[in-house]
């Protein structure tokens, strides 16, 4: 039998669709609220079907320090172009796109996790430093 773990897979965001991108913009500063922006499909974009689709990202944050992440937030993506007249019949889309806002005293790590209804669960993360940074920074 699987544990959960082994079922979160993981790539480089730049060359595979599904991997979640962090993007964390601005100064990060201790104690005061910074944004997250995690997106599926970035580079290489990711279908956006009733039959093949993101269905959610959440957001994690683990301290340095400490022994388990706190979940900073969840997107679920509802809209994928179904309605009463079948898959792909409306005009009604969600973008598998989230920004979330939040504030730590201790640098540490944002994780991310996406799921596709039909390749499955995935990950990535990026380190969070409480020192300025003069640009978006983009995890590779």
């Amino acid at each position: 039998m699987n544990e959960l773990k082994e079922l979160y897979q993981s790539a480089d965001w730049k060359k595979e669709k599904h991997v979640p991108l962090i993007e964390i913009e601005g100064f990060v500063k201790k104690g005061e609220f910074f944004k997250v922006k995690a997106t599926v499909g970035k580079e290489i974009a990711h279908p956006n079907k009733t039959e093949h689709h993101i269905r959610w990202i959440a957001l994690y944050f683990q301290p340095e320090g400490s022994k388990f992440p706190y979940e900073i937030g969840k997107a679920l993506f509802c809209a994928h172009g179904e309605s009463v007249d079948g898959p792909d019949t409306s005009s009604i889309y969600t973008h598998h796109e989230v920004s979330l806002s939040f504030k730590t005293d201790k640098p540490g790590i944002v994780f991310a996790g996406s799921y596709c209804n039909i390749h499955g669960l995935w990950q990535n993360s990026i380190n969070l430093e409480l020192t300025p940074i003069t640009h978006t920074r983009i995890n590779n």
